[in-house]
């Protein structure tokens, strides 16, 4: 075996990454394993020879993986092994995606698999925050073409200082939490949540991000320089120099009058777009028509890109007609569906979000069960995009990455502003209706409007702002852009979505396709964003200045109480019979969960009269029986001296004969009690000792006048050393020691 390469790289607080190449997966293009404690990735990249025919982008598929072993587990469900890809894994693997995809060259067009796999992990340091360090390195020992190396590390500031790629212990005294991926130059990918900080905050976030990022880049460098890597030749693209020419020439100036017009519907500018590049095929001799047709409209892309540019960096114009700071008209309506708990539909321009509030019960919560994170989620929010929202005529097949990701930048930016200890599990679905860039912005502006007409007290309403970017080649001119369309994200240089409070920034994220985009270009976008931010959270104070007074009719009513640890079995009852039987009777639901300070109880129920039947029933159970207190109960056997009478759920005393009537019973069936019957009774006494209950039905009836309580007979002391016991009336004769006893013959008959 070949000497395997090793990198160390020092992070700021001591703890070290290793980079090793040359001793696993040797047979894919880059393999390279990494090390942080107990905590091990292995990174592998795969890329074909040649594109595919007619392929003109680049296909390239980033998948993260964790296997359950590397904690010590067993994967869940019946077939007990690893199954599609966790929302997790699906968020780390787009975390990666976006750093790596711009940097591939233009050109270059073969299918590339990047794959991320954790084998090991000590619970302590976080994985994902490693995952594209990982692949840039894997990348960087291979021939694959590539302008990196890149690298991601997760910035926290705990207790005031930024440290990173925190632990998970140390993330929880974070107060913001971004994932920055950047070259050695440039960053190129931002994703985080914060709780209300500022721009200049976020901005110093940025600095210290980038710092440690140049130090993992080197290495990968100095790793790359020792295997003497050289990077394979390729041809992807066939070009004709003289067509992309006449294709500018004929076809600029139309795009660009088309740019400059300034109509705010999408479909107009969409149809006559294409019309100029078709009017151009047209005029192409029929012979080589079909031929040129695909080149003709990979030249005609770059004309229509660089017309939009142009109409805002020289005259200040954009597609729609809007200034660079004006944010589209807003129309906004709340409780328009009636079904769900609270709705609103937002519309920004052409971007349109109908977003529903669920409120349930714990039984509602989100089981999470990854291999690092168990636990439970209270607060969900989920983005649906379906193809009519662009006009589309396809299918619609299942929850894409795409909206596993916006729904998760929605999801942060409303979570710090869900109130605490909020009695209901709540869930947010946002369907969009509409797409003309900034959906994912739609959804947390819309989100808020109905967590609001559902009675939910947010701590703070929060609103969202996606801000774009034109630069021009050589950075002499750039505009920041607000509210950006759809084309303006798809031919523009940046994406940044920022959302927040009017505070502060709740979450944020950013993609750059450019290099060298300075902080002065960052902080101005930053600022931009507050001021667009603060237009719409006007917006929507106007249309729900507060939350709804109180929940909607059709909510469900939840209650709560705190038990002793001890009574949550008698809740619950064997194999959950006497819980089953509560909700049965009431028609209520009750869950019930231990906590620390003791059993924590939830009832839910639309219907006061089941609420209070079930609260009844749960209040009888786990009271503590108290002397001198009138109950009623239910006999539940007869014994020769008295009856068990159940006074409380699981709780029987002894009603004695002689406490039945004031009269003289001699026998139980002078009592006239049969089982089942209903009987008031008093608890008389509890003893002390062995906890047992007394009762009376005697102590609730008149004392008859003259009544003299029967003298009881005092036991004659045991004299010592005797095995005889007092005499009793009724005994024959003396008590035989003993010794004295006749021997039983085993063979007597």
């Amino acid at each position: 075996m070949a000497q395997p390469i090793k990198k160390t790289i020092a992070l700021p607080d001591g703890r070290e990454i290793t980079l090793e190449t040359g001793k696993l997966a040797k047979q894919a293009d880059g393999a390279v394993e990494l090390r942080m404690g107990n905590t091990m990735l292995l990174a592998t990249v795969v890329s074909a020879k040649e594109a595919g025919e007619g392929v003109d982008f680049m296909p390239l598929q980033v998948e993260y993986k964790e296997k359950f072993s590397s904690a010590g587990r067993f994967p869940g469900g019946f077939l007990k092994r690893e199954g599609r890809a966790s929302d997790y894994e699906i968020l780390t693997a787009r975390l990666v995606d976006r750093v790596l995809r711009p940097l591939f060259p233009d050109n270059y067009h073969a299918d590339t698999f990047v794959n991320i796999i954790m084998f090991s992990a000590d619970g302590e340091d976080m994985p994902d925050a490693l995952a594209g360090l990982a692949a840039s390195a894997a990348i960087a020992v291979s021939d694959i073409p590539f302008n990196g190396p890149i690298s991601e590390v997760r910035v926290a500031r705990v207790n005031g200082e930024f440290v990173i790629d925190p632990t998970f212990e140390q993330l929880k005294d974070a107060d913001m939490e971004l994932m920055v991926g950047a070259t050695y130059e440039n960053i190129m990918m931002v994703e985080g949540e914060m709780k209300e900080v500022s721009e200049a905050d976020l901005l110093a976030a940025l600095k210290a991000a980038h710092d440690a990022i140049k130090v993992q880049c080197k290495a990968q460098m100095e790793l790359a320089e020792e295997l003497h890597v050289v990077k394979r030749e390729y041809c992807h693209e066939v070009n004709d120099e003289e067509l992309r020419k006449d294709v500018h020439d004929k076809c600029y100036d139309k795009a660009y009058e088309v740019a400059k017009a300034g109509c705010a519907d999408k479909h107009w500018r969409m149809d006559h777009f294409d019309a100029i590049c078709d009017e151009y095929i047209e005029s192409l001799p029929e012979e080589v028509r079909e031929e040129k047709t695909p080149l003709v409209k990979r030249y005609y892309h770059d004309v229509e890109r660089e017309a939009m540019r142009r109409c805002v960096l020289d005259e200040g114009v954009r597609l729609d007609g809007r200034k660079t700071t004006d944010i589209r008209p807003i129309w906004i309506e709340t409780d328009y569906v009636p079904g769900p708990h609270g709705s609103a539909v937002f519309t920004r321009g052409e971007t349109q979000a109908l977003a529903t509030v669920t409120l349930g019960t714990k039984m509602d919560e989100k089981i999470l069960d990854d291999v690092l994170n168990q636990g439970k989620e209270r607060f969900l929010l989920h983005y649906n995009f379906p193809p009519f929202s662009t006009g589309e005529a396809k299918p619609q097949r299942g929850v894409g990455r795409r909206e596993v990701g916006h729904g998760n930048l929605a999801h942060r930016a409303l979570k710090g502003m869900f109130p605490d200890n909020f009695p209901y599990v709540c869930r947010i679905v946002s369907d969009i209706l509409e797409s003309n860039g900034s959906s994912s912005m739609a959804t947390v502006c819309a989100g808020t409007l109905a967590l609001l007409d559902a009675g939910v007290k947010m701590k703070k309403p929060v609103s969202g702002i996606a801000m774009g970017l034109i630069t021009d080649s050589d950075g002499s001119k750039y505009a920041v852009l607000s509210d950006i369309l759809g084309d303006e994200d798809h031919l523009g240089d940046m994406d940044f979505k920022v959302t927040g409070t009017r505070d502060g920034i709740t979450a944020t994220q950013m993609d750059i396709k450019v290099d060298g985009l300075s902080y002065e270009v960052l902080e101005k976008a930053l600022n931009q964003a507050r001021d667009g931010r603060m237009h719409i959270l006007d917006k929507i104070a106007e249309a729900i200045p507060e939350a709804r007074a109180d929940y909607k009719s059709h909510v469900p009513r939840i209650e709560t109480m705190l038990i002793p640890k001890e009574l949550i079995g008698a809740v619950i009852g064997p194999g959950g019979k006497v819980i089953q039987g509560i909700q049965e009777a009431s028609g209520a639901t009750v869950s019930i969960d231990e906590i620390e300070d003791g059993g924590y109880i939830e009832v839910a129920s639309s219907d006061k009269e089941s609420m209070d039947k079930a609260l009844d029933m749960i209040r009888a159970i786990v009271a503590l029986p108290e002397e001198g207190k009138v109950y009623q109960g239910k006999v539940r056997s007869i014994l020769d001296f008295g009856a068990f009478v159940e006074f409380m759920p699981n709780r029987d005393g002894l009603l004695h004969i002689s406490e039945i009537s004031w009269e003289r019973l001699e026998n139980m069936e002078a009592s006239g009690l049969k089982e089942g019957d209903e009987v008031e009774v008093k608890l008389i006494e509890i003893d002390k000792k062995t906890g047992k209950y007394r009762l009376s039905m005697r102590a609730l009836q008149p004392k008859p006048e003259g009544y003299v309580e029967p003298q009881r007979r005092e036991r004659a002391p045991r004299r010592e050393g005797s095995n005889d016991r007092p005499r009793r009336d009724g005994d024959r004769g003396p008590r035989r020691d003993r010794g004295d006893r006749p021997r039983r013959d085993n063979n007597h008959d």
